[in-house]
């Protein structure tokens, strides 16, 4: 609710949320804060892996680390994710046809949020890895026609009393 209460007042045109139970109840809380506007579950905005990348594109100090930690995902997830990947950049980025001005909101997990940020970056797809999203955080992302992307905001938490701030970290990088 108090992630809803933040774009509360905007001219918000839709409200995507992965299919996950948890994604649908936080895109059914923020909706409540919202003037006409119904969340509508999409695949593209689901908790899934983007890219794995090969270990020559990781920095050396760091590919065993990153390669561990995805190796349970398997060569099905892996395809599907970087077919949703690319369904997502095609969905949630870039200006909208006709110069109309829209606002989309997207109630995701922290896979799709760094992929979502990388890009706008135009940075190597592997650096999505790093980019972790808080629980409940605002991330904004801005694209305007004839200028680059624009990250307005990353996993902002302002809207948050503190003792809910950086849930989902270890307490050693809370601060």
């Amino acid at each position: 609710a108090l992630l809803g209460r933040r774009p509360a007042g905007r001219p918000v045109s839709v409200l995507h949320h992965g299919p996950l139970p948890r994604a649908a109840e936080t895109a059914r809380l923020v909706a409540e804060q919202l003037t006409g506007v119904r969340p509508e579950p999409c695949e593209e905005a689901g908790d899934f892996v983007p890219y794995v990348p090969p270990r020559e594109e990781l920095p050396g100090d760091s590919a065993a680390f990153v390669l561990d930690r995805l190796s349970s995902t398997t060569a099905q997830e892996r395809a599907d994710g970087e077919v949703l990947a690319r369904r997502a950049v095609e969905r949630f980025t870039g200006p909208v046809p006709g110069g109309e001005e829209r606002h989309e909101l997207v109630v995701t997990h922290a896979f799709l949020i760094g992929w979502l940020v990388r890009h706008a970056l135009d940075a190597p797809a592997w650096r999505r890895l790093g980019l972790n999203a808080a629980n409940a955080a605002l991330t904004v992302l801005r694209y305007t026609p004839g200028r680059p992307p624009a990250v307005l905001l990353l996993k902002d938490q302002g809207h948050l009393p503190e003792e809910l701030r950086w849930t989902g970290f270890p307490p050693q990088l809370r601060c």
